[in-house]
């Protein structure tokens, strides 16, 4: 049985677990990157993501979410790399706004995923890290917790190049008809899969472009306490709080605590120097006030930058170009994709390999926006 030959463009984590995918499946796989893969300006960057399966009323990406969690146990078992820690993820639910957390309750309870509900209390008795005077209640689901994400991104990358993959270096842009070329050249393989992250836009300015949203999200880290490990990952969980605009994860392996304000920003994604905002700083230390008191007063310590590439829905890409029958987008992150990558790369390969044809929802066509109640990130 002949080997397709197929390249993959973007290295990141879409990328590299697709790449992997298909060599593993005894193709034969290319994966270019513009700069080495785990470089500090792709989506996939970062020293942690949040790994849940609470995705309001959607039955279908809580399902992924749980078979992720596996793959990607399975992969720490292989690499004897720390991929993922279970330190769980607890959902803050603002009085009068919990429309989407209701949802998930009533989604883990048909799906049979384990989870807790904590009234307030229960909730300052058992993460007294937390103040929450108007929250209503909590769901704790603690199965759930942090990827790696730059170490999930090398392991992954690791295991392609053992499993015979070649990684080149080398920036693939598009010419008129959204070709993709490599210096001044076409590319030539059986399938092209396109998995650039937020340059997906600027590279297919007709197709992709018109259903997305490229924004920047400056992440910061805060130091824990002096001699204190109330806000380890060993006594603190992950956490989500919409109502604040907010989401974030304990201190591990030294990083101190992520308590992320989400403020999207327009980015250049080649020019914009990703550096400290001083709203970010503001916004962030205001939030620290009222969430987690036991940090005020702490410092800043370490900053990321993320930069996202929204879909209306909120749904990602896995579908084929509309005039280049062998180049496959997959991506469309919308801030929820890094922790399904196993189970999306095995999509993703399934559709190039033209194995079965690509869900409803990973269309490039019919995209409307959800509302924060109907969509699986809630916002």
């Amino acid at each position: 049985m002949s080997k397709s030959s197929v390249i993959v463009v973007g290295g990141g984590i879409v990328g590299v677990m697709t790449a992997l995918t298909l060599q593993r499946r005894g193709e034969s796989v290319t994966l270019i990157d513009r700069w080495e893969p785990g470089h500090s300006r792709a989506s996939s960057t970062d020293y942690n993501r949040v790994i849940r399966a609470i995705s309001g009323r959607d039955e279908f990406y809580t399902r992924w979410a749980r078979e992720s969690r596996l793959r990607w146990l399975e992969l720490q078992a292989e690499s004897g790399q720390n991929l993922m820690y279970e330190c769980g993820a607890l959902i803050l639910a603002t009085g009068g706004h919990c429309d989407w957390e209701n949802a998930t309750a009533e989604t883990f309870d048909r799906v049979g995923v384990p989870y807790y509900k904590f009234g307030r209390q229960d909730i300052e008795s058992r993460f007294p890290q937390f103040r929450v005077p108007d929250i209503e209640y909590a769901l704790f689901e603690p199965e759930a917790g942090m990827l790696m994400a730059h170490r999930c991104v090398l392991t992954g990358l690791d295991l392609f190049r053992r499993a015979g993959g070649t990684v080149e270096r080398g920036r693939v842009t598009t010419d008129g008809s959204e070709r993709p070329m490599l210096d001044g050249k076409p590319l030539e393989a059986d399938l092209i899969v396109v998995s650039t992250g937020p340059w997906m836009a600027d590279m297919f300015p007709r197709t992709i472009k018109p259903i997305s949203t490229v924004v920047g999200v400056n992440v910061l880290y805060t130091s824990t306490p002096d001699g204190s490990e109330e806000f380890d990952m060993s006594r603190m969980p992950c956490w989500i709080d919409h109502g604040q605009g907010s989401f974030g994860l304990p201190s591990s392996e030294g990083s101190g605590v992520k308590a992320a304000v989400v403020i999207p920003d327009k980015i250049d994604l080649d020019n914009d120097e990703r550096l400290i905002r001083q709203e970010t700083l503001g916004r962030t230390r205001s939030y620290i006030r009222h969430r987690l008191p036991g940090l005020e007063g702490e410092r800043v310590v370490d900053s990321k930058f993320n930069q996202i590439i929204l879909t209306p829905d909120t749904h990602f890409i896995v579908d084929w170009h509309p005039e280049h029958e062998n180049v496959l987008f997959a991506g469309g992150c919308s801030g929820h994709l890094f922790k399904h990558a196993p189970v999306f790369a095995e999509f993703a390969a399934g559709v190039g390999m033209k194995d079965f044809g690509t869900a409803d929802r990973f269309k490039i066509t019919g995209r409307r926006k959800l509302s924060p109640k109907e969509s699986p990130s809630g916002r």
